[in-house]
């Protein structure tokens, strides 16, 4: 973005530069700064829906930057998602999107839990996962990621080495703000043990992994869910 041959070296005064990629909200603010000091305007606007928001033009959008910056390049994220929201200033969609993060990493662990302590007792977790379904406990997570897990589905939606980058990026930022986050921090860790045991381009649902291996079990699902 800043070094010689960036974006910054080859914009116009008046240029708006839109980052959709997910960074650190620190250096999405760093970067904001020196965009208004070199006469160019820039949001922040990191996405969640996956690949298949991406394909179907659905995604969520979380947009950090000046309103009326926002409101001119609205038509454009209109044309790539359909939850669009702007959060607040420059790093605002980047702190929006370090939350998505937390939340669906911590719910994948946790729907990995609950399927791992219905098999070891003995129970059969494809019908704990339906029952689940129809009360409080139901989440996108539990119906899709649930779903991945009994089917033992890990081809990559979302890998699991991508995820990791966002955790470290998560508690960086955790640590400048003085945010505690003891969860996100146990979640990182089993992330990293499956990048380092070969599973870093499989889906983040593979987190199974990790649960099944501290419990001794594998997953099996008796009926189709």
């Amino acid at each position: 973005m800043t070094g010689p041959d960036g974006v910054f070296a080859g914009a116009r005064p008046g240029t708006i530069i839109i980052d959709m990629s997910t960074i650190s909200p620190v250096v999405a603010r760093k970067l904001a700064a020196e965009a208004e000091a070199r006469g160019f305007k820039m949001l922040d606007a990191p996405v969640s829906g996956g690949e298949v928001g991406a394909i179907n033009a659905t995604l969520s959008i979380m947009v950090g930057g000046p309103q009326d910056v926002y409101e001119r390049c609205l038509p454009i994220f209109q044309v790539l998602g359909k939850n669009i929201n702007r959060i607040g200033d420059s790093g605002a969609g980047q702190v929006c999107k370090a939350c998505n993060q937390v939340v669906v990493a911590l719910t994948i662990e946790a729907v990995a839990e609950a399927l791992v302590l219905a098999q070891k007792a003995g129970v059969d977790p494809a019908k704990v996962r339906q029952a689940l379904m129809g009360g409080f406990a139901h989440s996108r997570i539990l119906e899709l990621h649930g779903q991945r897990m009994l089917d033992r589905n890990f081809n990559p939606g979302f890998r699991v080495r991508f995820h990791l980058k966002d955790m470290n990026i998560i508690l960086s930022t955790g640590k400048e703000y003085g945010a505690s986050l003891p969860v996100s921090a146990m979640v990182m860790e089993m992330l990293k043990s499956l990048v380092a045991t070969g599973h870093g381009n499989e889906d983040h649902s593979a987190l199974l992994r990790v649960i099944e291996n501290l419990s001794g079990t594998e997953v099996k699902a008796a009926v189709t869910a």
